[in-house]
Parts: C-alpha cells; structure tokens; sequence
C-alpha cells in the first residue's frame, strides 16, 4: 500500500510540474503579444506566484517522493534510468532558478510601466526572450523525465 500512495503523490507531482509549467507558459506568452503593461503585469503577478505555490512545492516534493518510491520498491537511485532522471532533474533546475528571477523582474517592470503609463522597456521584451528559451530545454527535459518514469529503461 505504501507503494501505491507514494506512485500516486509522485504522478501528481510530475502532473502539477508539466501542467503548471504548460499553463504559465501559454498565459505568459499570450499575455505578453498584447504589449498591454497592464495585462502583462496581471498576468505576470498570477504566474509568479503560481510558480511559487505550485512549482516550487511540486518541485520540492518531487525528489522525496522518487526517493521513498525507489527506497520502497529496491530501485538503486543512483544507477541506470532513475540517475538519468535525477541529471535531468538538476538540469531542469539550473533553467527553473532563472526562469523564476525572470518573471519576478518581467512582472515587476511591467507594474512599473503600467503604474507610470509607460511602454513596456526593451529590458522586459529580452528577458521575455531568454525566458521563452529556457522553457524549451527544460520542459523537454521534463518530459524525457517522464518517458524514463515510465519505460523504466534498462542502461
């Protein structure tokens, strides 16, 4: 029984990673083809903190519940399919940190912008642009994640 809560909870841990991530993404970006200060500061402040309570928590929980998991059903954690994983969920987060500091600055310049009835800074639209960018290596890295979760590869 042990087994099957912590599959469970790590299976909702990698549904709220991808689906939080997915959805801040798509709201991000369409927000961000407005050039509205004050949508993008609005829909930038909903991102930042549902990268706070949702990713981060997942993000925090995830590695304890493979763990447990691994632990539980005598997988070697740092051998084969589950090390892979774990490299590519360090990889992951070496573009997460980043990406959070990024939509912290990008919110806040654009509740500047909105306050002062300014356009936009080029400095938001170059980190919009590095912020898009790192969302692909780490979103595909997220589902190799899970692609190894489930085959469970022999290396």
């Amino acid at each position: 029984m042990t087994y099957d809560i912590l599959r469970f909870l790590h299976v909702m841990g990698a549904i709220v990673l991808l689906g939080t991530g997915a959805g801040i993404a798509f709201f991000m970006v369409v927000s961000n083809r407005s050039n509205d200060a004050r949508l993008i500061a609005h829909v930038a402040g909903i991102v930042v903190l549902a990268d706070t309570l949702f990713t981060a928590t997942a993000a925090i929980f995830q590695p304890v519940t493979g763990y447990l998991l691994a632990r539980e059903a005598g997988w070697p954690i740092l051998q084969g399919w589950i090390a892979w994983s774990l490299l590519l969920y360090v990889f992951v987060g070496a573009f997460w940190l980043p990406v959070v500091w990024m939509q912290i600055r990008m919110r806040d310049l654009a509740v500047a912008a909105r306050d002062t009835g300014a356009p936009l800074p080029e400095q938001y639209y170059r980190l919009f642009r590095w912020w898009f960018a790192f969302g692909f290596p780490a979103f595909g890295a997220m589902l190799t994640i899970v692609w190894l979760m489930l085959t469970k590869p022999s290396f």
